[in-house]
């Protein structure tokens, strides 16, 4: 697919796999949830939530890869060198969302919330005033 100019964009630790993404994003979070935690071997992950009409992803070498981390849930990362990317779930149908870090642009917000925040690790303390909210139901 041939990127088209967009507000911000970024890419895979390697290069391999790049995207654009047209604002506005929909909300950036910290996600505590214990799937995440292990994804990423981090105490959490900062998402960026938008609609997937709004991102164009470029994937020449096919190095883009989906793995099913739950039954309703799938994590893209590139093949070639690791990195975690995307997230989607039929929990949010038409909604993507893109690790924070992989970012090279700016972007519309700042994180606004922690999510999952009562599977939060015990060896990390929260330094922010941000709302901290559970698992939603």
């Amino acid at each position: 697919m041939n990127m088209t100019a967009k507000d911000t964009q970024g890419k895979c630790l390697c290069g391999a796999v790049r995207f654009e993404m047209a604002f506005p994003s929909k909300w950036v979070a910290h996600c505590h949830c214990s799937l995440c935690q292990r994804a990423h071997g981090a105490a959490f992950v900062t998402w960026v939530g938008v609609e997937e009409t709004q991102v164009s992803i470029e994937d020449p070498e096919g190095q883009l890869c989906w793995f099913a981390s739950s039954a309703p849930a799938s994590r893209g990362f590139c093949r070639r060198c690791g990195s975690s990317l995307f997230f989607r779930s039929s929990r949010w149908p038409g909604e993507l969302h893109i690790t924070r870090a992989n970012f090279t642009g700016p972007l519309d917000r700042e994180p606004q919330a922690h999510a999952f925040y009562d599977s939060h690790v015990d060896w990390f303390q929260v330094q922010d005033e941000l709302p901290k909210m559970p698992q939603p139901n």
